[in-house]
Parts: C-alpha cells; structure tokens; sequence
C-alpha cells in the first residue's frame, strides 16, 4: 500500500486530476495534458497543502498569493497554443508551478515576480526540479522584461485593471498574450493576438486572480 505521500500515490492523484478536471471539462491540448501529468504541483505547495495539491482550488502560499486554480491554468495554457520553439514571459512566477509547465512546454521561459522572497522561492525548486531553460526576475510585471523582447508568448497570472501597453510591445509578431483583465470580482481572462502590428482579442473564461501590483525594477 503506498503511503499519501508516496511518489506513486501523488502520480496517482495527477492523472486523476488531468482526467477529471481537466480534460473532462473540454481541455484537450494533448502537451498541455502531459505536463500537468509530469509536473508534481504538490512540490510547489506549502507543505500544510500538500494533500489539497490536486484538487480543483487555488493554494494560498506566501505574501498574500496563491497557486492558480489547475482547470485556470489548463485553460490560458492552451489557449496560448505554445509550441516548443516558443519563447515566453510569464508575469507573476508565484511558487513556480506554472513556470514549471512553461518550461515543459516551450523553449525558454523568464517570469518576473514582485515578491523577491517568493522569486528566491520558486528559483530554488525550479533548480532543484531539473528546470534549465527558465530565469526568475524579481521585478515590475507590468513593465515586463525588454531585455531578450519580443517573447512568443505572454502569460499573466495577476488581475490588471487595463491592458499594459509595454506587454504588448514586448510581443512578437503572431505572438499571444493571455491576462485576466478587471477589478475584484469582475476579471475575465482576455486573450490577445498580434499580427501586422495590430492586436485583437477573444474573450474567455471569467475568472479571479490576485491583482497586479507594482514592484522593484527587474534584477
């Protein structure tokens, strides 16, 4: 018999998740599937959740933040219908868990998180899980990361009240942008396309995020 906190027992509990959660309720990108399946969410955890880690809910972690919801994730993931050329900025790393299915799914990823003790956090397991392809900044989300501009893909894991301008002139020609938009109860998860200088933008799922908030100038 193995033991709640038993490696097997924790796969056993992801493919539940990815069966039941998610590709259950329409999600059907086959990479974003697997790599729900391979990335241990309860690594990223507090451990007093550690038991919560595969059911339907946010997390709460350090600074007032959480774990996003895994049918949330899922969902701006495909969407954003990353290849494994992509290069991505995610704005708002968090505890690193959807840093880590950035990094399973594209080439290179940079996530800037405001809260330089969760940025130290999430850098240190993403190392220690085995993530080479990704740098952790602590930083201004909403100013991004022009540095290594344009990015193929832009994930935004906190509420903006409006869309920041300098995001998407981070975004590479046929690049995609995924941000919940709105204040308090109201967000609503936009998702934006860039071609020929122009964007557009589908409306998606309603959703509830933490809310973008200013920070330090990117390490």
């Amino acid at each position: 018999m193995t033991s709640p906190e038993s490696p097997a027992s924790y796969s056993s509990l992801r493919q539940q998740m990815v069966t039941q959660q998610l590709r259950a309720r329409g999600v059907s990108d086959e990479r974003v599937l697997a790599a729900m399946e391979r990335v241990p969410r309860h690594e990223f955890a507090p451990e007093r959740y550690r038991d919560q880690a595969y059911e339907d809910h946010p997390l709460p972690i350090a600074e007032g933040q959480t774990i996003s919801q895994p049918y949330i994730v899922a969902v701006m993931l495909q969407d954003l219908e990353l290849s494994p050329q992509d290069r991505v900025l995610e704005i708002g790393t968090g505890s690193g868990y959807v840093t880590a299915l950035l990094a399973e799914l594209t080439a290179s990823v940079v996530s800037i998180e405001r809260h330089a003790s969760l940025a130290d956090s999430a850098r240190a397991k993403l190392t220690a899980i085995g993530y080479g392809n990704v740098r952790v900044l602590t930083g201004d989300g909403a100013e991004g990361f022009a540095d290594v501009a344009p990015y193929d893909a832009i994930l935004v894991s906190a509420g903006a009240q409006q869309m920041p301008p300098i995001l998407l002139s981070q975004l590479a020609e046929r690049g995609r942008m995924i941000i919940p938009v709105g204040a308090g109860d109201t967000q609503q998860l936009w998702l934006v396309y860039k071609e020929h200088g122009e964007t557009r933008t589908q409306f998606r799922e309603l959703c509830r995020f933490v809310p973008l908030l200013p920070g330090v100038d990117p390490d």
